[in-house]
């Protein structure tokens, strides 16, 4: 009787697999598909959009909302949420633009210029401190990471607001006298005819695939979204993980940042404001369960451009900055309806196929004991 039902099972895999697969396609492709009906819709709109230069402009914008995207993925990956990456920008660009405008020793009556490198290091250590914060507020004192982070939001932005009087830091470009030029190489110059900025992204991206796909710390991070419980009974340091996400995001923002400021030669308090749902917005786009466990980079950097290209295009043809926002709202619900429907279908079809290979059970029986190590294993090798 099992063997009948097992052929007849594989009679309609292979009558319907092709649109099954087809399906699956198209939605765990969708962010890649909507980058190509953005490109096609808006090169038609406009003959100035499709070109060279214009795809380089758009992709040193997109490297802001990448860089961000990047650090909220592996927040999300394990279950969490990160609203501070925003305000942490804005901060991390008015923290560089102070130490570029020289910190003044009142006591030895001098005043400091730091190089470029060194307003780099510590501006990324300030992005990791606020990282830190967050993450020791969600792992050890359990504070929900919805409430920290917005805590951090708020803290950031009025630290930011306090440091500058509500006024923005000008001339960022530095002085060859004192020693602190070149800030303004990071949104400016080019390498093979490529910004800096996007290299930048680049190698924030390669260095999180190596981090996700090569690492034991990235198969924690696919464990503890996908059941922390499982995970931390698996041996995985749960608590040390869910810091370390929190930490690297905060250096990703504070490195987006740095570039926003180096574009923009100015560094303001206000900037960067809401930028932390377009990073969500990318990552949901790209294909990441907000509930964690699920989301990989490729994904994330589609979903980046695919808000990037699509704000750059509404004003390239002259849409309402209004819009724009009602336009982006729109991506992100049907975005976060896909998701739903991916996640829902893989939920129905795992179901099925256990209740063909299994033997019924009693209900007693059907809860599983949480010390099994493979949910752990298999949170981190579904994605």
């Amino acid at each position: 009787m099992s063997d009948v039902s097992q052929d007849n099972g594989n009679g309609r895999g292979k009558l319907f697999g092709g649109d099954f697969d087809i399906k699956r396609i198209l939605l765990e492709g969708r962010a890649f598909f909507a980058l190509i009906a953005i490109i096609v819709i808006f090169s038609l709109l406009s003959p100035v959009y499709f070109s060279t230069s214009n795809f380089l402009t758009m992709s040193s914008h997109v490297a802001i909302f990448g860089l961000l995207s990047l650090g909220m993925l592996l927040v999300i990956l394990t279950g969490g949420i990160d609203l501070s990456v925003g305000s942490t920008l804005g901060l991390a660009g008015v923290f560089a633009g102070f130490l570029m405008q020289g910190v003044s020793f009142e006591i030895l009556g001098v005043v400091f210029y730091p190089p470029v490198w060194v307003v780099v290091i510590l501006t990324c250590g300030l992005g990791a401190l606020v990282g830190a914060i967050n993450g020791v507020l969600i792992a050890y004192f359990k504070v929900p990471a919805f409430v920290a982070t917005l805590g951090l939001l708020y803290v950031a932005r009025g630290v930011a607001l306090l440091m500058t009087d509500g006024l923005t830091y000008n001339n960022l470009g530095g002085s060859p006298e004192l020693g602190n030029t070149g800030f303004d190489w990071l949104g400016f110059n080019r390498l093979f005819g490529i910004p800096v900025g996007v290299l930048i992204l680049a190698a924030v991206a390669i260095a999180c695939i190596l981090l996700l796909a090569r690492t034991p710390f990235g198969r924690w991070v696919y464990s503890t979204g996908g059941n922390a419980r499982a995970a931390e009974l698996s041996g995985v340091p749960v608590k040390r993980v869910q810091v370390l996400v929190y930490v690297l995001s905060g250096i990703c923002a504070a490195i987006a940042g740095l570039v926003l400021s180096s574009q923009l030669t100015s560094a303001g308090p206000t900037a960067g404001t809401t930028y932390e749902l377009t990073a969500i917005a990318g990552v949901v786009i790209g294909g990441a369960a907000l509930t964690g466990g699920r989301g990989n980079v490729r994904g994330t950097l589609l979903g980046a451009f695919v808000i990037g290209f699509l704000s750059d295009g509404l004003v390239i043809i002259g849409v309402s900055s209004y819009w724009q926002t009602v336009f982006t709202g729109a991506v992100i619900i049907l975005a976060v309806l896909l998701n739903s429907i991916q996640y829902s279908g893989r939920k129905k079809q795992k179901a099925s196929s256990d209740g063909e290979t299994t033997s019924p059970q009693p209900d007693s029986a059907t809860e599983r004991s949480p010390a099994s190590g493979s949910t752990a294993g298999k949170a981190g090798t579904q994605s």
